[in-house]
C-alpha cells in the first residue's frame, strides 16, 4: 500500500529562511531537516530531473534549461515536453507499480506527456501572427477547462517576467489544492517558482525577500490546511530547496569573447531584405539586427545563470583548445571543463557542451553577441523565453520609457548554476517524518532515493 506523499519544490530555500516560515511548523513537529546540495549545473531543468530521476545529466540528458541538439545544431530553451528525460522519474515508476497509485504533477518543467495520471503545467498556444493564448497543459484533457471554471486562466503574465509576483503561485496552491479535495492522489509534486524571482531582482537578503517569504508562508498555510482536509490518511511531506542564490556584480559575454576571437560569426539584417541565415534556435529569412550565423561559426555558447555549454560544430580538438584558453584566467570564470572535467561533473553527455564554463559565486553569464546595443535583435527587448539562445534575467526588469526589457546587466542582484561549493550555496530538504530522512546531508540525487523508500508501507 502506498503512502500520501506530497513533494513540493521551492527553488532558493535556504534553512536561515524557515525561521520565517512557521506555517512549517505544523507538519514538521515530529519531522527532520538535512542539507541539501544540488548538482552542477544548478539550475531549474538539470536539478529537477535529478531529484525525480536519481541520476545526472550524462544519464537522464538535461543538462540545462536548454537542450541542445546536435544533429541540427539547434538550442531548444524551455521545452515542455517530456520526451526530454531521457530516464524514468519518479512518477513515471509509481504509474507502473502494481497496486497502481495514483501521482499528480503540478507544474514541474518538461512534463507534457509524462506518464501521471493527473498533470496541469503551463503551456500558452502559439498563434502564426505572434499573438499567445493563455493556457495549460492537463492531463485528465478537460481538466484545465475545469479549473478555469473555478480558477479563471492560469495567470501566465506573473508566473514570469517584469510583472511576476505571487498571483501566478496562488493560482498554483489553488487548483493543486481544489484537485486534491477531488482525487487525492498518493503522490503530490508541486513546483512553486514565484520564491526563484525576488534575490535576482533585489538581492539574496534584500527587504524584497522578506516580504516575499511572508507571502510564501501563507501560500504554504493555505496549501498544507487544504491537503490536510483533502487526505483521510496521514500525509509525509517532503520539502526541497532546488539551489540558493547567491549575490553578483560581474558579468560575463562568453559570445564577445568568441566573436572577437573569430570564433563566432554574425549577420545582420534590416527585417525587410530576404536573407537566409541559420541561427542557433531557428532559420530566419528577415530579421532584425545581429544573429549568430551557425554556418559560418566556429564556436557558440549557451549562457545559462552562471555557466555556459560552448559548441564547437566540427568538434575540432584545436578549436576547442582555442576556446577553453579563451576562458582561463577570466574575471568571473571559476572553472574551464574540457574532457575528463567536464565527465567529474557527471555531465558527459551528447548534448553537453565540448567546452563548459562555470562562473565564480559573485557572477553570472550572459548570452549576448552584440558589441552594441544598437546591433541587438528585436527580441532581445522582449520577454522571449523560447528564442533568446540562453537564460535571460533581464526580463524580469522593464524600462517604462520604452516599455521594453532593458539591456543593462547591472539590474541583476543574484543568480545561481555554479558548483554549490559554499554553504551559501547550498539548500535544504525538509521531511515531515524524521524516520524518512534519517541523514544530515543529501545530494539532489538522493531525494529520488528517499522518496522512493518512503512510498510504501
Amino acid at each position: 500500500m502506498m503512502r500520501n506523499i506530497v513533494f513540493l519544490s521551492i527553488p532558493a530555500l535556504r534553512e536561515k529562511d524557515l525561521a520565517k516560515l512557521p506555517a512549517l511548523d505544523r507538519i514538521m513537529a515530529k519531522g527532520a531537516q538535512a542539507q541539501l546540495t544540488p548538482s552542477f549545473p544548478c539550475v531549474t531543468c538539470p536539478v529537477q530531473a535529478n531529484m525525480t530521476t536519481g541520476l545526472l545529466p550524462e544519464k537522464h540528458g538535461i543538462i540545462g534549461n536548454g537542450i541542445w541538439t546536435p544533429e541540427t545544431q539547434k538550442l531548444t530553451m524551455w521545452t515542455f515536453t517530456n520526451e526530454a528525460v531521457q530516464q524514468s522519474q519518479l512518477w513515471d515508476l509509481i504509474y507502473h507499480h502494481p497496486d497502481s497509485p495514483r501521482s499528480a504533477v503540478w507544474f514541474p518543467l518538461q512534463a507534457v506527456e509524462c506518464e501521471a495520471e493527473f498533470v496541469c503545467t503551463h503551456k500558452p498556444i502559439h498563434h502564426p501572427d505572434g499573438t499567445e493564448e493563455l493556457w495549460c497543459y492537463t492531463r485528465w484533457p478537460d481538466l484545465y477547462r475545469d479549473l478555469m471554471k473555478e480558477f479563471g486562466h492560469f495567470p501566465l503574465q506573473n508566473y514570469w517576467g517584469p510583472m511576476a509576483n505571487v498571483t501566478s503561485a496562488n493560482w498554483i496552491v489553488n487548483t493543486a489544492s481544489w484537485f486534491a479535495g477531488q482525487e487525492s492522489p498518493e503522490f503530490f509534486y508541486i513546483y512553486l517558482a514565484y520564491p526563484d524571482y525576488a534575490p535576482q531582482r533585489f538581492g539574496v537578503d534584500s527587504p524584497e525577500v522578506d516580504r516575499m517569504l511572508g507571502e510564501l508562508n501563507m501560500l504554504l498555510e493555505t496549501l498544507i490546511t487544504k491537503f490536510e482536509a483533502a487526505y483521510d490518511a496521514p500525509i509525509t511531506w517532503f520539502i526541497a530547496g532546488e539551489y540558493a542564490m547567491t549575490d553578483v556584480d560581474h558579468t560575463l559575454f562568453p559570445n564577445r569573447i568568441l566573436r572577437e576571437a573569430g570564433l563566432l560569426k554574425v549577420k545582420k539584417g534590416d527585417g525587410v531584405t530576404p536573407s537566409p541565415i541559420r541561427s542557433v534556435t531557428r532559420d530566419y529569412e528577415k530579421f532584425v539586427g545581429e544573429l549568430p550565423d551557425m554556418a559560418e561559426s566556429k564556436a557558440f555558447a549557451y549562457c545559462d545563470h552562471q555557466f555556459a555549454h560552448i559548441y564547437i560544430p566540427d568538434h575540432d580538438s584545436d578549436t576547442i583548445r582555442k576556446a577553453a584558453q579563451l576562458f582561463e584566467g577570466k574575471e568571473g570564470v571559476a572553472e574551464v571543463l574540457v574532457g575528463a572535467d567536464i565527465e567529474k561533473y557527471g555531465l558527459n553527455h551528447e548534448r553537453s557542451g565540448d567546452v563548459i564554463l562555470m562562473s565564480t559565486p559573485n557572477s553570472w553569464m550572459a548570452y549576448f553577441w552584440w558589441l552594441d546595443d544598437t546591433d541587438a535583435p528585436d527580441f532581445a527587448r522582449r520577454v522571449d523565453i523560447h528564442q533568446k539562445p540562453g537564460y535571460d534575467p533581464c526580463e524580469q526588469f522593464i524600462d517604462f520609457a520604452t516599455r521594453s526589457i532593458p539591456l543593462d546587466v547591472t539590474r541583476v542582484k543574484a543568480s545561481h548554476g555554479a558548483a554549490a561549493r559554499d554553504q551559501s550555496q547550498k539548500t535544504v530538504l525538509l521531511c515531515s517524518d524524521a524516520a524518512r530522512l534519517p541523514l544530515k546531508e543529501v545530494r539532489d540525487v538522493d531525494v529520488f532515493h528517499l522518496i522512493m523508500e518512503s512510498t510504501w508501507y
